[in-house]
């Protein structure tokens, strides 16, 4: 069993910065990747970017660039700096984590958080 919470959220102006937090417990060991995704109203959730244990990276085209995953490990946190946020970036963010107690592409996720790009 793993927990995720998500904080970071808010109101932001289109080119403003914002910088997510997912914090996991439980069973952490058996987590072997995390990632950040998001949902639009009247979307589907769809993948914003992945951090495997490794350290290998995966970005979606539409934020390659501007966004950036990282982990600390010792807080069992994960992150996400979003840079020169764009209105279409608005969304609920939502944290992932890859668990060996769940068949991929199945996990964990957190409540989420909400995003919103707007001047």
């Amino acid at each position: 069993q793993v927990q995720l919470v998500e904080s970071g959220g808010g109101l932001v102006q289109p080119g403003g910065s914002l910088r997510l937090s997912c914090a996991a417990s439980g069973s952490i060991s058996s987590i072997y990747a995390m990632g950040w995704y998001r949902q639009a109203p009247g979307k589907q959730r769809g993948l914003v970017a992945t951090v495997t244990n490794g350290g290998i990276t995966n970005y979606a085209d539409p934020v390659k660039g501007r966004f950036t995953i990282s982990r600390d490990n010792a807080k069992n946190t994960v992150y996400l700096q979003m840079n020169s946020l764009k209105a279409e970036d608005t969304a609920v963010y939502y944290c992932k984590a890859f668990s060996r107690l769940r068949p991929f592409p199945d996990g964990y996720w957190g409540q989420g958080t909400q995003v919103t790009v707007s001047s």
